[in-house]
C-alpha cells in the first residue's frame, strides 16, 4: 500500500500517466475512425470502377482482380472495426486477408505465367497461414486459457480503484 499525504509527484505522476494512456488511446481510436471512413470511401469508389469493367468489352482478368481486391478491402475493414471494438487485432482476420491477397496475385497474374519459384513460394506461404489459421481456432488465446491483456487491465483497475478508495479515506478522515 502507498502512502498518499497531500500532493507528492508520486501519486500526480500516475493521475498524469492515466490521463496521458486515455488521451493517446483516444487519439488512436481517432485514427483508425479515420482509416475506417477512408477505406470505406476507396471501397465505394472500388466498386464504381468494377461496375464500369462490366461494361463491354468484358476483360474477364480485370474484373475477377477487381472483385477480389474488394474482398480485400472488406476483409480490412472488418479489422479495423474489430480493432475499435476490442482494442486488438484479430490475428484470424488477418491471416484471411493474407490469404486472399495472395490469392488475387495468383489468380490476376496467372499460374502458367509465373516461375514455378514462385508459384512454390506462394504455395509454401498458403500453406503456413492455412495452417495458423487451422491453429488459431483450436488453440485458446493463451496456453493456459487465461487472455493476459485482460488480465492485465483488470489488475490495474483493482489498483486504480484501491488507489481511489484509499484518497478518498484519507479526505474524509480531514473533515
Amino acid at each position: 500500500m502507498r502512502n498518499y499525504t497531500g500532493n507528492t509527484s508520486e501519486s500526480m505522476y500516475e493521475i498524469n500517466r492515466g490521463r496521458v494512456v486515455r488521451t493517446l488511446e483516444f487519439i488512436q481510436d481517432v485514427i483508425v475512425i479515420c482509416l475506417c471512413i477512408g477505406l470505406f470511401s476507396f471501397m465505394v469508389l472500388q466498386v464504381r470502377d468494377m461496375f464500369l469493367s462490366l461494361l463491354p468489352p468484358l476483360d474477364f482478368n480485370a474484373v475477377t482482380a477487381d472483385i477480389l481486391f474488394l474482398l480485400i478491402l472488406v476483409e480490412l475493414f472488418r479489422l479495423l472495426i474489430i480493432y475499435l471494438q476490442e482494442h486488438r487485432v484479430s490475428i484470424g482476420v488477418a491471416v484471411e486477408v493474407s490469404i486472399v491477397s495472395a490469392l488475387r496475385e495468383v489468380i490476376v497474374k496467372g499460374v502458367l505465367e509465373t516461375s514455378w519459384s514462385q508459384v512454390l513460394a506462394t504455395c509454401a506461404f498458403l500453406l503456413v497461414l492455412g495452417v495458423l489459421l487451422i491453429l488459431r481456432v483450436w488453440l485458446p488465446p493463451t496456453f493456459d486459457g487465461i487472455d493476459p491483456e485482460q488480465a492485465i487491465t483488470k489488475r490495474y483497475k483493482n489498483r486504480v480503484k484501491s488507489e481511489l478508495v484509499e484518497a478518498n479515506g484519507q479526505l474524509g478522515n480531514r473533515d
